[in-house]
């Protein structure tokens, strides 16, 4: 079950607890007489929980990082901060905006709902925008025709599980002035067409052996991994809708591995 859901149940079953215990209870019950333990307890935590329910659905929520499709920019054992009201304040479970602020922007590391199941969340970097073309050749993204400069910053190896050493190059990529790490595994063909999913908008794109073309539709966002070759992304699932939007991830505030990590920005 979704937590946000959990904490949802929670919030109604004390608030209603206080508020039978309020208006109810209370006014029948003896000064000599003590509160139900249900009673009690339901009224120590109803304020928690609130405020827990509140910071989570409208300011702060945070994430861990599970997978290496993120590195260098994330870690796998990162603990993140999402930012929630970036992109807009939205209804807690439904995830139905009410105000717009901003929006994504390329370049912008985000969480969102994996479209494939909306119980999973995700995190990618922000690659395409509504109306965007956006090429992906020889490993190399183009946007809007306009090819996104990769700078070679030499060898980056890492181990994947336990045993994995995985041996990648590392390019300093901009996307239109946004400049991020990214890693590309020259051992990796670019396109695992095989892994290519049926998606909402999939006439959208065109593929090939080593291409791919995609026009991004309204409302809809294009990401992908800066692991390149260790990415399940748009390339592979299609768009993300602007409903399944969680946020802007800004910050890492623990890993447990590496300490030195604690504060880091997310750029």
């Amino acid at each position: 079950m979704d937590f946000a859901l959990i904490m949802f149940v929670l919030l109604v079953v004390t608030g209603s607890v206080w508020l039978l215990d309020r208006f109810v209870l209370e006014p029948r019950r003896a000064a000599s007489d003590k509160e139900s333990w249900w009673v009690e307890y339901s009224k120590s935590f109803f304020p928690v929980i609130l405020a827990v329910f509140l910071l989570r659905s409208f300011l702060v929520e945070p994430f861990k990082i599970p997978s290496g499709s993120m590195i260098p920019t994330l870690q796998v054992g990162d603990f993140i901060l999402v930012n929630k009201f970036t992109y807009g304040i939205r209804l807690p479970i439904i995830s139905k905006k009410l105000v717009d602020i901003n929006m994504p922007k390329r370049g912008d590391v985000m969480v969102f709902h994996y479209p494939e199941n909306p119980s999973l969340d995700y995190i990618k970097r922000v690659v395409g925008l509504p109306g965007d073309t956006i090429g992906y050749r020889n490993k190399k993204v183009y946007v809007n025709g306009k090819l996104q400069e990769q700078k070679p910053e030499g060898d980056y190896n890492y181990v994947e599980g336990a045993l994995k050493f995985v041996h990648t190059e590392r390019y300093n990529e901009n996307l239109d002035g946004k400049n991020h790490p990214m890693l590309i595994n020259p051992e990796m063909p670019g396109l695992h067409l095989g892994s290519v999913a049926e998606f909402a908008y999939r006439e959208n794109c065109r593929y090939s052996d080593d291409e791919l073309r995609c026009t991004v539709p309204p409302g809809h966002y294009f990401m992908l991994g800066d692991n390149r070759d260790n990415s399940r992304d748009s390339r592979y699932w299609g768009f993300v809708p602007d409903n399944m939007i969680v946020g802007k991830a800004f910050a890492i505030w623990m890993n447990f591995n590496n300490l030195k990590r604690i504060g880091l920005s997310i750029n």
